[in-house]
């Protein structure tokens, strides 16, 4: 399945959780688009699951192949399957480049690795899905450093979370440690994935 490229709000209004995780896309309308995009409608425990697994998936920009075999990834790790899953989705290269504020979205975080303009511990990686190990340093090449859409994205970046640490002025950051859950978005229900994958 490809990945998707349409209007990132009207997804967030049709999943009803904001992938940007800013609240934005639902403040004026927080509902579903279309003419009955605002009616009752009926939601069994399958529509549920599948839509606790497309918004993850939308969040972090992932398409199907991928998401499941990170998902498989997680199973094999010690602890809570669901929670594992979310560490290894944060641990990807283009999402800890939007985590450092360095783009305003995934979607332009990734585009900023894709082309080239990232080094993880000095050398060069543009695959955005590369999986970054605590403690390694994240920074924008030398000759990137006057992207005009990093400098936009830094004066509007929110607070970074705990378990990353950026310098603005030198453009680069680690990956302390992974995330406790907590530390992620609480709208994502975990489990009702585990439970999609595991009918």
């Amino acid at each position: 399945m490809a990945r998707y490229t349409g209007p990132a709000w009207k997804l967030s209004r049709r999943l009803g959780i904001s992938l940007s995780e800013t609240g934005k896309e639902l403040a004026k309308r927080p509902y579903a688009p279309g003419q009955h995009g605002n009616g009752r409608k009926k939601i069994s425990e399958y529509d549920l699951q599948l839509q606790a697994k497309q918004a993850l998936r939308h969040m972090y920009g992932v398409n199907e192949k991928q998401f499941r075999r990170i998902f498989n990834d997680a199973g094999k790790m010690p602890g809570i399957h669901g929670e594992n899953f979310m560490f290894l989705l944060e641990s990807r290269l283009d999402n800890l480049v939007y985590r450092f504020g360095l783009a305003r979205t995934r979607r332009g975080a990734r585009q900023l690795v894709n082309h080239g303009h990232i080094t993880v511990d000095g050398s060069r990686v543009d695959i955005a899905s590369y999986r970054v190990k605590p403690g390694q340093v994240i920074a924008v090449r030398e000759k990137s450093k006057n992207v005009k859409a990093i400098a936009e994205a830094l004066e509007v970046a929110p607070a970074t979370k705990d378990f990353v640490s950026f310098d603005a002025e030198k453009l680069e950051g680690t990956f302390v440690r992974l995330p406790e859950r907590a530390e992620l978005n609480d709208q994502i229900k975990e489990q009702l994935i585990v439970e999609y994958y595991s009918r």
